[in-house]
């Protein structure tokens, strides 16, 4: 049972950090998006910057740890999600990338929201 809650969080983790890198392209289409993706967004960089582990690593750990160990048995989470979410030879330096790459993703779609917005805006008062 600790394996599968453990797998759980690994899966989330997954889901989270892809909302980190592309959720602000669902506020294209749900607005109110906005208001859970910066706050997201704005942790899954500074963890980057500051060098720290999420919270859900610890946890993970702790569930592997519960239900006997850390050992995978080579299924799909273990192989595709695990070397995604923990690449072996993660560096401070790598962290840095990762972390200027979910603000320069996120400066781009914001961008494109701002610019579709405030055109759509100047459009429409020109009628």
């Amino acid at each position: 049972m600790y394996f599968l809650l453990a797998d759980a969080v690994v899966v989330f983790h997954f889901l989270f950090i892809t909302f980190v890198i592309a959720g602000g392209l669902l506020v294209l289409r749900r607005p109110w998006v906005v208001w859970v993706h910066l706050p997201a967004a704005f942790w899954g960089a500074f963890i980057e910057f500051a060098g720290w582990t999420c919270p859900l690593t610890p946890l993970e750990n702790h569930l592997r740890s519960l239900g006997g160990g850390s050992i995978y048995r080579g299924d799909f989470i273990e192989q595709y999600l695990i070397p995604v979410i923990y690449p072996s030879g993660l560096t401070v330096f790598m962290q840095y990338i990762f972390g200027g790459l979910v603000i320069a993703i996120n400066l781009i779609i914001y961008g494109f929201i701002l610019y579709k917005h405030f055109f759509s805006k100047a459009k429409s008062s020109d009628h």
